[in-house]
C-alpha cells in the first residue's frame, strides 16, 4: 500500500440513514485496516458542516450533492471547490405534511405526486398560508419541493418561500407549528409518523431523476494534497457499503443507528414492523450497484440552479464544472483496492 499523506482524520456527518456507511466503517475497523485513525464528528447543520469542511476543520464529510456545484460557482458565498469520489445515497428523500393538514386536504394513501401537489397548491390559492421546509438551499430536497409544486402550479413553485432546517429539527418544528411540512431524508419522516405528527405524502423518487443525494466530499485542494489518503478513506467506506447491502442480520445496524441517536423510536421485527423493514430496505439500497459519482448527477443539479436559483451558466460550463466535482480516479483506485 502506498504511503498515506495523513492518517488522523476528522470525518463529519449529519444524523441520517445515509451517513451509515461512515459509522459502520468506523465500528467494524475498516478505517484502521487501511491505516486511518478516523474521528467521527456530528455536525449540527448542513451549513456548519459545509463551512467546517471548506475551511479545513473537517478532512472529509457526508455531504449534500448540491453543495458541490454551489461551491463550484460560488453560490455558497465561499467558493472553495469540493470534490467527491463516492456516492453515499441516491434520491432517498420524502415529503411529509402535518397529519391534520393531510386530513383537511383529503390526501389519500398511494395518491400520485401530481394529485397531492394539486391539493396543496389549491389550498395555497385559497388564501391559506403554508410553510414548508427543506434541509438546505443547495440540496435535492429544495429542488424536490419546487418540482413537486410545479407539477400543479409553476408560479407557486417559484414564489413560495421555503424554510431551511437541519434534519433532526424537522419534526420538532412541525410539532411547534413553525412549519406545516418538510422534505427530508430518513428516519425523520418515520419519526414524525410514529409520533402522530406527520404523514409521508410522496417520495422524491416519484418527482425527480435518480440523482446523487449525499456524497463523500473533500475540498479539491485536500484531494490534491492527500491522494493516497483519499483512496484509503474511500476504500474503507466502499467496504462498509458492500457489507451493509449484503447483511442478513439487521439488528446490529439498527443498534448502531440507535446508539448514534439517528433512530430515536422503537422498531423491530415485532414492533412497528413495517417501519423496521422500510428502514432495512433503505439501508440496503442507499446506492444500488455503482457508487461512482456521475457527471449527469451534477449536470442535473446545475440545471436546477438555473431553473430555481437564477444561475446564469451555459451548457459548456455545466459540463466542465460538473467534471470538476468528481474525483473518479480516487473511486476507481479504491474500488480496485477493495476488490483485491
Amino acid at each position: 500500500m502506498s504511503t498515506l499523506e495523513k492518517t488522523q482524520l476528522q470525518l463529519g456527518y449529519i444524523p441520517l440513514l445515509d451517513c451509515l456507511a461512515l459509522l459502520w466503517a468506523k465500528q467494524q475497523g475498516f478505517f484502521e485496516e487501511v491505516g486511518l485513525d478516523v474521528t467521527l464528528v456530528k455536525e449540527a447543520s448542513w451549513a456548519s458542516l459545509r463551512d467546517r469542511l471548506a475551511f479545513g476543520l473537517l478532512d472529509a464529510a457526508h455531504c449534500l450533492s448540491a453543495m458541490l456545484p454551489a461551491a463550484a460557482v460560488g453560490a455558497d458565498q465561499i467558493g472553495i471547490a469540493l470534490q467527491t469520489p463516492l456516492i453515499l445515497s441516491k434520491n432517498r428523500a420524502f415529503i411529509s405534511l402535518n397529519q391534520k393538514l393531510v386530513h383537511q386536504l383529503a390526501i389519500n394513501e398511494n395518491e400520485d405526486a401530481q394529485t397531492t401537489a394539486q391539493k396543496v397548491t389549491s389550498y395555497i390559492k385559497s388564501d391559506h398560508s403554508l410553510s414548508l421546509a427543506h434541509v438546505f438551499k443547495h440540496s435535492i430536497h429544495h429542488y424536490c419541493l419546487r418540482e413537486w409544486l410545479a407539477l400543479a402550479d409553476s408560479k407557486i413553485a417559484q414564489t413560495l418561500k421555503l424554510k431551511a432546517l437541519p434534519p433532526p429539527y424537522m419534526v420538532e418544528a412541525l410539532d411547534n407549528h413553525v412549519i406545516d411540512g418538510f422534505c427530508v431524508g430518513e428516519p425523520w419522516n418515520t419519526q414524525g409518523e410514529l409520533l402522530g405528527l406527520s404523514k409521508i405524502v410522496c417520495s422524491s423518487q416519484d418527482i425527480i431523476p435518480n440523482v446523487a443525494d449525499k456524497v463523500l466530499a473533500v475540498t479539491q485542494e485536500w484531494a490534491e494534497q492527500h491522494p493516497q489518503t483519499l483512496i484509503a478513506l474511500t476504500t474503507a467506506i466502499i467496504k462498509a457499503q458492500k457489507e451493509l447491502s449484503d447483511l442478513k442480520d439487521f439488528s446490529p445496524v439498527l443498534k448502531l443507528l440507535v446508539d448514534f441517536g439517528i433512530v430515536r423510536f422503537h422498531c423491530s421485527e415485532e414492533v412497528h414492523v413495517d417501519k423496521y423493514y422500510m428502514i432495512q430496505n433503505i439501508v440496503k439500497n442507499l446506492v444500488k450497484e455503482n457508487a461512482a459519482p456521475q457527471p449527469e448527477d451534477f449536470h442535473w443539479l446545475f440545471e436546477q440552479m438555473q431553473k430555481w436559483d437564477e444561475l446564469q451558466i451555459d451548457q459548456a460550463q455545466i459540463t466542465s464544472l460538473g467534471a470538476q466535482c468528481i474525483n473518479l480516479e480516487a473511486y476507481e483506485q479504491a474500488k480496485q483496492r477493495y476488490s483485491s
